[in-house]
Parts: structure tokens; C-alpha cells; sequence
């Protein structure tokens, strides 16, 4: 064991030095040049405490300097690769790396005394020769690494060039100003002003901070307040530069809804364009784009939360090597769930799809992006439990993504059975697969529509969850079989047959816009935030075998009024509301409810350890009892027995109201809304929820 840990310590250092060597030949001339400030600073210092006089009158110190030199320059060149010195690009260099200057001297500092100590006593050494040599020697040794960022000198105001200011009329830059002056505007300068062919040059800066009004960054002035901004421009314009751009450095939300929304209509009375960076954060970005691209102001960026804590890591080891299934893959959420797992490397993707050109679209996007990753597509209902059987024993997926689902409010409410068909009975049909060939987990994305339900379309996802909650449970008493876990969230933007597309055609047309009722709010999140918070829940609920008979609840804000967003639209589309483009009141469609909730009057509010998301317990319902009802839903569904079928979801939903589809808009009835309750840690139960008997059926049996 001796000579084998002896081995090993050999083989570390060969290796250490090895790498030193190599790094000192990729900057021999910085390595010639440290060991020459080591020598000079040494000098410097012995100067420094004698003087020229006595120093002349001491001709043995000529000695000292040669004996104690040559040591040092020794040790420099020794210590100075094995610091690190030369392992890094010090054009790229930061205050951090400061630190490995620091230690470099320290250690051939303290070796320097420990050798003349041995050999001499330190009796021809002055004690403060060796302090005074190390700051020397610090500040030679940095003076050289700032000499690789020399070229940004010249940089440091972008506004300035060959040392006459620049007016907008003489650059044919663009004049910028930016709206924040944080990390990501500094880097967004910092890549400016190495840019030689930049067509943007920034000339001042707004911030939400009054702290900040006075100062720069990166030699931009920070002139004012968001809500300065048509002082800030006045100002430019008489010093002749004049913004034709403003470029909001982090999402407009972050900055206030009111303030950013009163900008972009200062911005648009002005004839200023307005524009956002792209985010370097994002879980998935497209190969080759440019991450300091511009791109337009979208309802989406108005609507933006602060991004929760985004655990990358724990996403990446819930994918990365493994065989995913998604169903619905070609849908709004299902493609961008798609792509985002693509992005961590999984072994291979195998995509389901009931529409062709769906599934085509997603089959070519994935072979455009990342044609590294192996995928299959599959034309198939989940609906047909034979198909879906025969996709999982080909692949014996570990990781399954259930987005499959008839999503359409009032289409479902019409159409009963088919929502069953897909919304419950697919469900099962994808969970029983994932149970009989071994998955490792599954992921169901639900919806907030199920809470207190009025509409087929909740009522049916509510089934899915109580399913995958009622197999969770029973894979936690058993102690084998997959992880079942549920992911609801409210409204995504810009999702197919989405409020916002709507909008976008109706303002195409002229107007108006179409709201069905003035007080109706709902809960909004981007298509990205969504799919990145159920990745971060899932890989949790995984790897730390968190939620357990849970439903994760995405965390989405305050409920926003749908008026609200079509004025808003309104604006951004360059028109005046209620003048230029109406908005009409059209009533409540069949299955709506004015309020949507996150959390049903019977579930149990729990807190939960992933950042952004909350937890929910159903009450639960026993598997066989599920199993029983499921199969008198498909024979009612299939035989078209619309009433059966709402009367079997009645019994297993006793709160579930019903409300025909043929109903007119007017005699929809308008639930109240009951805003939720805050909990505190507390006084919220920790407690996992256990099966209890009722009148639905006995405690849960094994599966046969």
C-alpha cells in the first residue's frame, strides 16, 4: 500500500510538472520576463533600504545581492509554473486571478527567507528587504499580465475615437442607450468595444438604482432613472447624441411592468426603436446564435418574471445519458421540452406524435440543432394501448415526458368522450407502459384548469393526475417501480391556439381584439420558463426522491387581467386602445371561469425544497377503484355515451360542475374566486399522504 500511494504521489507530480513545462513554453517570453522583474525587484528593494551612499560603502553587499539573487531567481524559476502563472490566457485575466500572483510571491517569498535563514542567519539580509521585494515583485509581475489587455485602453469610451468626440451625425454607428447597467450590460459593452465592425455604439446608460446616477460602466455614463427617460434623451440630443435605439439589458419585468410599459410608449412617441438582449442563461439556445443578439420587445418579455434558480447540473444528470420518450413532441410545450432535453445529451430521443406535421416539424429542428443526438419518431395515439406498448419494448425508455393532451377549453367541452380518450385513458395507457417495461420515471404535465374544475378538458386531467399520483403512492408502498410525478401550471404564451396568436390575427385584421369578459385573469408563463421549471422539478423529485404522492405546482406570479394583455398588445403593435383598435366584450365560452386557481379546495398546500416551484396532495383515490372507473369511461367514450361518460367522472370528481356544451355564453356561470392562503413553513404539514378508506373503494392492492 506504501509503494503504492508513493506511485501514485510520483505520478501526480510528473504530471504537475509536465504541465508546468508546457505551459511556461506557450509564454516563454512572460516566463524570461518574470524571472527579470524576480531579480530587479530584489535590487529595488536592497536600494531602497540603503541608499546609493551606503550602499557604496558596503561593496560586501555586492556579494550578498549576487549569492541571495541567484537563490531567488532559482526558486522563481521553479515555483513561478507550478502557481499557475502560465496555465491561463491573461487576456482574459480578472481580479480573481490576482489571487495566483499573490501566491506565487508568498511561496518564493518564504522559501527565499527559509534558505538564507539555513545559510547565512539572515545576517547580511535586512528583514524589510524581503517585504519591500514582494510588493515590488507583485506589482512588476501584474504590470505584465495588464499588458495583454492593453488594447482596451483605447476602449474604455466607446462614444470617443482617435481622441475627437463623435456625434451621432458623424458615426455611422448607431447610437444605443441602455435600459440597466448591471453584470449583463457590462458584458454586452465589453463585447462592443472589442468588436471592430460593432454597427451599435452605447452613449449613455438608464438603471432602476438612484445610487447608481453619476457614475459609468466601462466609461458609459449612467444619466438617469427608467422614468428619466425622455429627460435622458432631450439631454443626448443636445450634446448631438441623440438615441435612434434602446436595448433593454435584462427582461422589461425586471424593471416594473408600469415603467417598462411607459417607456415603450415614450420610446414609440419618439420614433425609437426598442429591442432586448438575448439571455446567455438560457437552459437552450440554438447552436451558432450570437448571444448579444437584439431582438424585438415581445409580450412575452413584458410578462417575464425574474427567472427562478435554474439547478443546471441537476437537469443535466437527470438526461444526460439517457433514453427519453416524449409524447405530444411536436406540440408547443412538447417541442420545446424536446429541445431542451436534446441540449443535455441524452442518449438517444425517441418522439411521439397523433399529427404529421408535428411530429415532422420537431424530427427536423432536432436534426438542424443537435443532429449528434439519436432520435426515432413515432406516428401514434396514445389513445391505443397496443401501439404504445410496442414503442416502449422496442426502446425500454428510462425517462418519459407525457405532454400529450386535448388541451381547447370550449373544443373539449363539445366533445367529451374524445377528451377522455386522450386526456385519461392515454394517460393510462403511457403510465402502464412506463410501469410494465421499466422506466425509471414519469413526468405528466397537467394544468391549472383542474382545479375546481367546470370543464371537460380540467375534469379529464384531473383523472391523469390522480392516476399518476395513485401509482406514485403505490410504487412507495411497494417499494419498486417508477417515479410517477405531475407538473401543473397555468397559461403558457404564445402556445398554438393560444390567447396570443389569437390576438396577433385579430390585429392583423384591423381589429378588434376579443375578450370574453373584462374581469377575467389568468396565470401567464413563457413557453421556455415553464418546461426549464417541470426539467428542474422533475430532476429533483428524481434524484432526491422528493414529492412523493405530490403534485409539483409551478410557481407563476399574480394572475393577470386578459383586457390588460390585449391593450397591451395594442400598444406594442404601434396603435392607441379603444381608439385606433376596439376591444370586444364577447362573453364567457362554455367550461370558462372568470378566476383560474393553482391549488383545488380538497388538495394539501405543502412547501417544497425546488426553488420556483410549490407542492400540492391530492386527496388520493385508490388504483383499483381508478383502474374500475377508467374502464367505464373508455366503454362509455368509445360506444359515444357523452352522459355516462360525465356521469362516471361525477362520481370520482364530487365537486366536478358540469356545464353542457351547448350552453350560450350567457348562462355560463361565473365561479367565484377565492384568493389562495399564504402558509407558512409552520404551519404547513410535511407529512406524506397516505391512502385511506372511503366510500370509493379499499385501501390499494398490488398490481396483477
Amino acid at each position: 500500500m506504501l509503494l503504492a500511494v508513493c506511485g501514485a504521489a510520483l505520478d501526480i507530480g510528473y504530471r504537475r510538472l509536465r504541465g508546468a513545462v508546457r505551459s511556461v513554453q506557450k509564454y516563454p517570453a512572460l516566463y524570461i520576463a518574470d524571472l527579470g522583474s524576480a531579480g530587479i525587484a530584489l535590487a529595488v528593494a536592497l536600494l531602497l533600504r540603503y541608499g546609493f551612499t551606503e550602499l557604496s560603502a558596503r561593496p560586501e553587499t555586492a556579494s550578498v545581492l549576487l549569492w541571495s539573487g541567484a537563490q531567488y531567481l532559482a526558486i522563481c524559476a521553479f515555483i513561478f509554473p507550478l502557481s499557475g502563472l502560465y496555465s491561463r490566457n491573461w487576456k482574459y485575466g480578472s481580479i480573481s486571478d490576482l489571487l495566483i500572483i499573490l501566491r506565487a510571491v508568498l511561496l518564493t517569498s518564504l522559501l527565499l527567507i527559509s534558505l538564507l535563514f539555513f545559510s547565512t542567519r539572515l545576517i547580511d539580509m535586512p528583514r524589510t528587504v524581503v517585504p519591500m521585494q514582494s510588493l515590488l515583485l507583485i506589482a512588476f509581475l501584474a504590470a505584465a499580465r495588464l499588458s495583454f489587455r492593453a488594447e482596451e485602453i483605447t476602449q474604455t469610451r466607446p462614444g470617443f475615437k482617435n481622441g475627437r468626440s463623435k456625434g451621432a451625425g458623424d458615426d455611422h454607428r448607431v447610437p444605443l442607450l441602455l435600459v440597466g447597467a448591471g453584470d449583463a450590460a457590462e458584458l454586452y459593452l465589453r463585447a462592443l468595444a472589442r468588436d471592430p465592425n460593432a454597427t451599435h455604439v452605447p452613449v449613455a446608460c438608464l438603471d432602476k438604482n438612484a445610487d447608481q446616477l453619476g457614475m459609468s460602466l466601462r466609461g458609459v455614463p449612467i444619466a438617469g432613472r427608467i422614468e428619466d427617460f425622455e429627460q435622458v434623451v432631450a439631454e443626448l440630443q443636445q450634446l448631438d447624441k441623440r438615441p435612434r435605439h434602446v436595448v433593454f439589458t435584462e427582461a422589461p419585468a425586471n424593471f416594473g411592468e408600469t415603467a417598462s410599459d411607459e417607456l415603450l410608449r415614450s420610446a414609440e412617441r419618439l420614433g425609437i426603436a426598442v429591442s432586448r438582449l438575448s439571455q446567455m442563461t438560457e437552459l437552450r439556445r440554438a447552436k451558432g446564435d450570437n448571444p448579444y443578439e437584439l431582438r424585438s420587445i415581445e409580450l412575452t418579455d413584458l410578462l417575464e418574471r425574474p427567472q427562478a434558480a435554474l439547478d443546471r447540473e441537476a437537469i443535466a444528470r437527470l438526461v444526460r445519458g439517457r433514453r427519453v420518450l416524449i409524447t405530444g413532441a411536436g406540440g408547443s410545450i412538447g417541442s420545446e421540452l424536446t429541445s431542451q432535453v436534446a441540449a443535455c445529451e441524452p442518449a438517444e430521443i425517441v418522439l411521439v406524435d397523433n399529427t404529421e406535421y408535428n411530429l415532422y416539424a420537431i424530427d427536423m429542428t432536432l436534426n438542424e440543432t443537435f443532429p449528434e443526438v439519436s432520435r426515432w419518431s413515432y406516428l401514434c395515439s396514445v389513445r391505443r394501448s397496443q401501439r404504445v406498448e410496442e414503442i416502449f419494448e422496442r426502446h425500454r425508455p428510462e425517462l418519459v415526458f407525457h405532454a400529450a393532451a386535448l388541451k381547447h377549453v370550449p373544443m373539449v367541452q363539445l366533445n367529451p368522450r374524445e377528451g377522455v380518450l386522450t386526456n385519461v385513458i392515454g394517460t393510462m395507457n403511457v403510465a402502464n407502459a412506463a410501469k410494465k417495461f421499466g422506466t425509471l420515471a414519469m413526468v405528466q404535465v397537467s394544468t391549472d384548469k383542474v382545479v375546481n374544475s367546470t370543464s371537460v378538458m380540467g375534469a379529464t386531467k384531473r383523472l391523469a393526475e390522480l392516476y399518476c399520483q395513485a401509482l406514485d403512492l403505490h410504487g412507495l408502498e411497494t417499494g419498486k417501480g417508477p417515479r410517477f410525478m405531475t407538473v401543473r401550471f397555468g397559461n403558457v404564451l404564445g402556445s398554438s391556439g393560444s390567447l396570443i396568436p389569437l390576438f396577433e390575427r385579430q390585429l392583423a385584421r384591423g381589429g378588434p381584439l376579443t375578450v370574453t369578459d373584462p374581469c377575467m385573469t389568468r396565470f401567464f408563463m413563457t413557453i421556455r420558463e415553464a418546461v426549464e421549471l417541470t426539467l428542474q422539478a422533475s430532476a429533483y423529485g428524481f434524484e432526491k426522491q422528493l414529492g412523493q404522492g405530490e403534485i409539483f405546482v409551478l410557481d407563476m406570479g399574480e394572475p393577470v387581467k386578459i383586457i390588460d394583455i390585449a391593450r397591451r398588445m395594442i400598444r406594442l403593435a404601434g396603435f392607441t386602445p379603444d381608439k385606433e383598435i376596439k376591444i370586444k366584450i364577447i362573453g364567457c365560452r362554455p367550461g370558462e371561469k372568470l378566476y383560474e386557481e393553482l391549488f383545488d379546495e380538497t388538495d394539501k398546500r405543502i412547501t417544497s425544497p425546488v426553488p420556483g416551484v410549490l407542492g400540492a396532495v391530492p386527496e388520493p383515490i385508490p388504483l383499483p377503484t381508478l383502474r374500475h372507473a377508467f374502464a367505464r369511461l373508455q366503454r362509455h367514450a368509445e360506444r359515444g355515451n357523452d352522459a355516462a361518460v360525465v356521469a362516471v367522472m361525477r362520481e370520482l370528481l364530487p365537486r366536478y360542475e358540469h356545464e353542457a356544451g351547448n350552453m350560450k355564453p350567457s348562462a355560463v356561470k361565473k365561479r367565484a374566486w377565492v384568493p389562495p392562503k399564504k402558509s407558512s413553513k409552520a404551519g404547513v404539514s410535511q407529512r406524506r399522504p397516505a391512502y385511506h378508506k372511503s366510500a370509493r373503494g379499499g385501501l390499494p392492492l398490488p398490481d396483477n
